[in-house]
């Protein structure tokens, strides 16, 4: 890209940007966007810029990614919003677009509504600048066409998605919380398709977002390149709510501390959390799954168990899991997942036939909505028996046989990253629960790890001898 006018001029021009990072609320994001852009800072600049990237000296060329690490209403989306509004209008890509081509510069979040949000604050801009109003050539709920042959699109934070595409830049919003259940590490398999789209045209990729657990792309980020250690064309600023925006009112920050100090930590520290960990490492589940092994068929003379995790239909899957005791093994045999929208009667007759066909005339599961998936399965010829262990329980007793290699799964992705994906959360009084990460799923595995945890509660498997030699 070949910037037309500088940031620190786009930043004061009342006609660009001038009213929208305006005053001293705004001065860490100017410092930032001037840096990142490979501009010269001032000596008291450069003291801000020192305090939130760990780096005595701006880098002395533009720089080829932007990490923010900020804690909640830090004006992340805001500043973000002008840096894209800057590449797309106030570079010149004609260099690198073949003929005919147009860029792409693609905001990427975990949700379209939540990617929204900025595209609003970028179409915010363009309509109050008469200036950049002239640019753009088109308008739709999630596309800005400008003359600048490039398009600033709204794309959700999906690795399939992204590919192909010619891209002058990119911005990752909220990377800390990119999650699915097709892929092990979303934020890492949606980076590695991001990064070859900027490889022509020399584009910066900006990541923004509020730290959450350590581990992903943004804590290893921040770990390898934050300070003056890191990569210089990689630029990583971390900091408090109130550090990027004074404005925020204290007394707000004060009471989330004292009503949760970890987790205001997070939110308006920008401290990843020290309590959240993974429940289990994926080279674990990887050596307990059976390689295309999908299902296994009934055996006469197998005792088998099932458990059901049961759903309305509307929001989370309905999800079922066979299993059973082999030798010191527990095997898992089958599973089921209807997803929604559904129907809870049809899905309990399903599950119902799969059950009596493995011999099974009860099946286990939590205490979700009361009565009725008792009643339900009683119509289906099921006797539904509520789980003794909550779901952190079911979870925590698979792990000691997960470690020391006594279950076999089966060959489901989706189970596998449902599993990867657990975490292990510590209370300030000590005790630990174990649940999916935000915005996440567990359904499937929550019924096939409650599936194991009754083969292990068999005779066949005693619990004190486990607890005594992998506890």
């Amino acid at each position: 890209m070949k910037p037309l006018v500088t940031m620190r001029d786009a930043l004061t021009d009342p006609n660009l940007f001038g009213t929208v990072l305006a005053g001293d609320t705004w001065a860490t994001w100017r410092v930032l966007l001037i840096a990142a852009m490979g501009e010269a800072l001032t000596s008291a600049e450069r003291e801000i810029f020192q305090s939130v990237t760990g780096r005595d000296q701006e880098p002395s060329e533009r720089v080829e990614e932007l990490w923010a690490i900020v804690g909640r209403r830090g004006g992340k989306t805001r500043a973000i919003a002008v840096l894209a509004s800057y590449i797309a209008a106030l570079c010149d890509h004609r260099e690198y677009l073949a003929p005919g081509e147009r860029g792409s510069l693609p905001i990427m979040s975990a949700t379209t509504p939540q990617a929204a949000k900025c595209f609003s604050y970028i179409a915010g801009i363009f309509e109050a600048s008469p200036l950049l109003k002239q640019l753009v050539e088109r308008q739709t709920t999630d596309t800005i066409g400008l003359s600048t042959r490039v398009d600033i699109e709204v794309r959700p934070a999906n690795y399939r998605t992204i590919r192909g595409a010619t891209a002058v830049a990119a911005i990752g919003d909220e990377a800390a919380f990119w999650v699915g259940d097709t892929t092990v590490n979303p934020d890492t398999e949606i980076l590695n398709a991001i990064r070859p789209a900027m490889a022509t045209t020399g584009g910066m990729m900006a990541v923004i977002s509020s730290p959450y657990a350590r581990k992903g792309e943004l804590w290893t980020t921040f770990r390898k390149h934050y300070g003056a250690e890191g990569d210089a064309a990689i630029m990583v600023a971390k900091g408090a709510s109130r550090v990027f925006n004074p404005a925020l009112s204290e007394a707000v920050v004060s009471r989330a501390y004292s009503r949760d100090p970890v987790s205001a930590a997070a939110e308006y520290g920008a401290e990843f959390r020290s309590d959240v960990e993974s429940f289990v490492s994926r080279e674990v589940i990887d050596a307990a799954t059976m390689a295309d092994r999908f299902e296994l068929p009934p055996m006469a003379g197998v005792r088998y168990h099932g458990f059901v995790d049961p759903s309305g239909g509307s929001a989370d899957s309905m999800t079922l899991a066979i299993a059973h005791a082999e030798g010191e093994q527990a095997v898992l045999d089958a599973v089921r997942e209807v997803k929604p929208p559904f129907s809870p009667d049809s899905a309990v007759q399903d599950f119902a036939e799969l059950l009596k066909s493995y011999g099974l005339t009860s099946v286990t599961g939590d205490r979700y909505g009361g009565e009725w998936p008792r009643e339900r399965f009683k119509i289906a010829g099921i006797t539904y028996e509520p789980s003794e262990k909550a779901k952190s329980e079911i979870y925590g007793a698979l792990l000691p046989l997960l470690n020391s290699g006594r279950v076999e799964l089966l060959d489901i992705s989706r189970l596998a990253n449902q599993l990867s994906g657990l975490e292990r959360r510590t209370a300030r009084g000590g005790r630990d629960t174990i649940d999916h990460a935000p915005g996440q799923h567990d359904d499937l595995v929550n019924a096939a790890a409650g599936a194991l945890a009754l083969v292990v509660g068999t005779k066949r498997f005693n619990p004190e001898t486990w607890i005594k030699a992998f506890g």
